[in-house]
């Protein structure tokens, strides 16, 4: 009977934190859609969460950073933000807990690809320039799968589309006398 217990006791305590997880966690959510860039940081006047903040208030930096469909989301002590929306304590430690981060006294700079794994795990400061990099660097079939198709060309007016018959010219509209 204490076998019984023992053996039953050691496989909540293994099997618990795998089963309790990652489902709940905003990265499994951003999977497949956008690229998480957090920043984990003991305080808000940290330097690297100030430098980063300050960096993506420039115009051509937010173009930059959209443009790689990239999320900033940030942790401060145990506050999360998502692009300056909070989250609740329980998506911030699912969060957390999802980076499987040790201890440590610098902040932490983590770069997730759109197929949830680390592209790029930097204590201390980072520069911009090198998270576009990372991303840039990334394969191709990635950056395929957040580029939008190109738009099909437009047949000109008079002349056969692809297969199809010719097309007739929109007649103008005709402006609504009051």
């Amino acid at each position: 009977m204490l076998i019984r217990s023992l053996a039953l006791a050691a496989l909540v305590a293994v099997a618990g934190p795998v089963l309790a997880a990652d489902s709940d966690s905003p990265l499994a959510q951003e999977q497949g859609k956008a690229r998480p860039l957090i920043i984990i940081a003991r305080s808000s006047v940290d330097p690297t969460l100030v430098h980063l903040k300050d960096a993506l208030k420039e115009p051509t930096n937010q173009q930059a950073f959209a443009q790689r469909n990239l999320v900033l989301y940030t942790v401060v002590n145990t506050i999360g933000q998502r692009d300056g929306k909070n989250l609740d304590p329980q998506a911030t430690m699912a969060l957390i807990r999802s980076l499987s981060l040790g201890a440590g006294e610098l902040p932490k700079t983590i770069l997730v690809g759109k197929d949830g794994t680390k592209k790029l795990e930097k204590s201390g400061p980072v520069e911009l320039k090198e998270i576009f990099d990372t991303v840039d660097a990334m394969p191709m079939a990635e950056k395929e799968a957040a580029a939008p198709a190109p738009a099909a060309p437009a047949a000109e007016p008079g002349k056969p589309a692809k297969g199809g018959k010719a097309a007739k010219a929109a007649a103008a509209p005709q402006s609504l006398d009051d």
